[in-house]
């Protein structure tokens, strides 16, 4: 099955910027849809941007649509998520998935989406 890896969490202030990296391994992974989620401390996992198997075509939460930006390099096997201005409230452990399907739910909801990573923390300091 597909396989995930994030990186590139960490602690930075806000206003600035942190790229999120996740590696995927598997035999059909370059073709299916992929998202990021994110969840904090006592809330629910919600969705946060996802892109389709060939990147051109991205989706995003209200909250962070602007300032983050998805994008996938297939020949690395690789989804990357920009984030830039960042504020407080995007702290969170992030996680990358992959899509169930070649075609993506257009709900964007967690149970359209059957690999995940184990998370990486971000925390965004006033």
């Amino acid at each position: 099955q597909v396989q995930l890896v994030e990186s590139g969490g960490g602690l930075v202030q806000a206003g600035r910027s942190l790229r999120l990296s996740c590696a995927a391994s598997g035999r059909t992974s370059s073709v299916l849809p992929m998202g990021w989620f994110r969840q904090a401390p006592g809330k629910e996992r919600e969705f946060a941007a996802a892109v389709s198997w060939g990147g051109g075509s991205t989706s995003y939460a209200d909250s962070v649509k602007g300032r983050f930006t998805i994008a996938r390099d297939n020949a690395k096997n690789t989804v990357y998520l920009q984030m830039n201005s960042l504020k407080p409230e995007d702290t969170a452990v992030y996680y990358c998935a992959a899509s169930t399907n070649v075609i993506l739910d257009p709900s964007y909801i967690p149970e359209s989406f059957d690999a995940w990573g184990q998370g990486t923390q971000v925390t965004v300091s006033s």
